[in-house]
């Protein structure tokens, strides 16, 4: 029991430290960029460029995780290049050179994210146990953003996050290896896609208003209401924090059906950017953060979970992260175009019209029980 629970810490610290150094620039990554760029169209470009080369990578190394049975060497040489091109970040001063370092840290950071998730998965016996060492995402994520209103500095924050980076390495390699199956039949991806049709549709569409709306949004409290860049980074820890509460809360209280939570998760979007559309004050933000991070917890522990009951761990959980990332490709794109011709309210509207379809499809969703049709 001391030797799980040992493991298990190790995992929580590993997934805790990738995730910090991903969100101490990620949230701030539209200030920073509207710095070098010439407009809110080129900021869009530059905030998509990061999950562009997720894409890229993301679905690749999940499935060759799977395939080669090797999670901790994509995992540790995630980390390495992570430390070396998050760091690279704090010599761009023009917009080419962001850009150049944004699509180098989305090819580092999607070699381990997949790879990272399902050996995590695969640590702790009990499901129940996974729920919350995983919720260390979210616990990264909330010491990444209060780390970047800390520093209140937008260099400082790109050595903060490589940093970040090495200390998690060295956790990494106390990692011990686990034994898992080689995946090797061809077709995998596609037939993972096929069955899981309306959960992957479902988030695509849900994470492209979501991703526009973050690509506004702490320009629009900086802009609109005059938040500083600690108070934005305040506005954050209400999500993430509430991810990290509700995920541990699933791990012994919240005993539904994974394709529930992912509903759930889904519906309760739309409820965030209806009331971030209606705010007069930076603040009035907080309570609608709380409420992403109750709906991440959601759809992030329900999709995955599923995911991984029923199909190849690291490739379909690739295939959910490779989703997100080509949302966080379009969404950009199409808050920078809305706010180009209209305003930043307007982009809080188109995310709410795609948060509901999104929802919609959704329902679609069946329950099965964990591997009745595997792969």
């Amino acid at each position: 029991m001391l030797q799980r629970d040992n493991l298990n810490n190790l995992v929580r610290g590993t997934t805790f430290f990738q995730h910090s150094g991903i969100a101490i620039t990620f949230v701030f990554m539209p200030i920073i960029a509207s710095v070098v760029a010439k407009s809110v169209f080129e900021i869009g470009i530059i905030v998509a460029s990061f999950a562009f080369a997720q894409i890229l990578t993301e679905t690749y190394f999940g499935r060759m995780s799977d395939r080669k049975a090797k999670r901790l060497l994509f995992i540790r040489v995630g980390f390495i290049l992570c430390a070396i091109t998050f760091g690279l970040h704090y010599f761009a001063d023009n917009t080419t050179y962001l850009i150049i370092a944004r699509l180098g840290a989305g090819i580092a950071s999607g070699i381990m994210i997949p790879p990272m998730l399902a050996y995590a998965y695969e640590a702790g016996k009990g499901k129940s146990k996974v729920a919350s060492v995983i919720s260390f995402h979210a616990l990264g994520w909330l010491a990444g953003i209060v780390a970047a209103g800390i520093a209140n500095d937008e260099k400082l924050i790109f050595v903060v996050s490589s940093c970040f980076f090495i200390i998690g390495f060295l956790i990494s390699l106390k990692l011990p290896k686990i034994q898992t199956e080689k995946i090797v039949e061809k077709g995998i991806i596609k037939k993972i896609i096929v069955k899981n049709k309306f959960l992957f549709s479902s988030l695509l569409v849900r994470h492209v208003g979501a991703a526009a709306a973050w690509t506004v949004l702490p320009i629009m409290l900086m802009e609109y209401f005059g938040a500083e860049l600690y108070q934005v980074s305040m506005v954050y820890v209400a999500n993430t924090l509430t991810a990290f509460l509700v995920m541990n809360l699933m791990s012994k209280r919240i005993q539904i059906q994974n394709i529930t939570k992912f509903k759930i998760g889904i519906g309760m979007t739309v409820i965030v950017f209806v009331g971030l559309a209606l705010i007069t004050e930076w603040w009035m933000a907080w309570p609608f953060m709380a409420i992403v991070g109750c709906s991440w917890a959601f759809l992030f522990i329900g999709g995955n979970f599923h995911l991984m009951e029923n199909n190849p761990r690291s490739t379909s959980t690739a295939i959910f992260s490779s989703t997100l990332a080509i949302s966080t490709v379009i969404g950009p794109v199409i808050a920078g175009s809305i706010a180009y011709y209209t305003d930043y309210t307007a982009v809080m509207v188109f995310a709410i019209i795609v948060s509901f379809s999104a929802f919609i499809i959704s329902t679609r969703m069946k329950s099965e029980k964990p591997n009745e049709v595997p792969i």
